[in-house]
């Protein structure tokens, strides 16, 4: 249970960039209501991560916790912010993910 706690809590860490990113690209008043986003998004990842570190070793919530954010955020920034796509990008997605996995399963 308090792997799918930590894997929402990387969830919302991905829905606080991305809301911070759209609130950047956009004015007032849009950028507020993607601003108040960015701060229910931040408040729910952390007080998931808290919950699922109750239970779950700290380096390796942590380390999975910021790799779900960032794998997901760049996905968000490939899919809906045009990032760009090489191919030595994608590969360390990759690797990021395979190394997400081994930390789950060392801990298993």
């Amino acid at each position: 249970m308090n792997w799918i706690i930590l894997i929402t809590a990387g969830l919302f860490e991905v829905a606080f960039a991305s809301c911070l990113a759209k609130a950047r690209s956009t004015t007032a008043p849009q950028s507020y209501w993607w601003l108040a986003g960015f701060l229910v998004s931040l408040t729910l990842s952390m007080l998931l991560l808290y919950k699922a570190t109750q239970s779950l070793p700290m380096g390796t919530a942590y380390a999975v916790w910021t790799g779900i954010g960032a794998v997901g955020t760049v996905l968000m920034g490939i899919v809906f912010f045009q990032e760009p796509t090489g191919f030595w990008r994608l590969f360390f997605i990759f690797t990021l993910i395979a190394s997400i996995i081994g930390l789950k399963v060392a801990s298993a």
